[in-house]
């Protein structure tokens, strides 16, 4: 199994980014995504999930309003748009895969596969 994150980069307070999570080696369609960070000297964050069907997603408080997850079944990705960037979004972004969508996001609980990180790096 492979989940590989793309589109990470350095972006001004303000702008836009939109990362992608390629998946393989897996019935995609069977598993919850989801987004998680990692900023410097910080512990990991759960940012956003999505169900298996894409028709309910769960987002942490911090980016409610400007993140947004969705998925593609047919091209076995996920992905999420920031917008409205901020500094304190400048972390690493990890995308994982879990069986369950009813488990503890919040403490990344659950689960089976993570990636290997894209770096988000927001200036002021």
């Amino acid at each position: 199994v492979q989940l590989v994150e793309s589109g990470g980069g350095l972006v001004q307070a303000g702008d836009s980014l939109r990362l992608s999570c390629a998946a393989s080696g897996l019935s995609f369609s069977n598993y919850a995504m989801g987004w998680f960070r990692q900023a410097p000297g910080k512990g990991r964050e759960f940012v956003a999930a999505i169900r298996w069907s894409g028709g309910s997603t769960y987002y942490a408080d911090s980016v409610e309003g400007r993140f947004t997850i969705s998925r593609d079944n047919a091209k076995n990705t996920v992905s999420l748009q920031m917008n409205s960037l901020q500094r304190g979004d400048t972390a690493v972004y990890y995308c994982a895969a879990s069986l369950l969508y009813d488990t503890n996001w919040s403490r990344g609980e659950g689960m089976d596969y993570w990636g290997k990180g894209t770096r988000v790096t927001v200036s002021s």
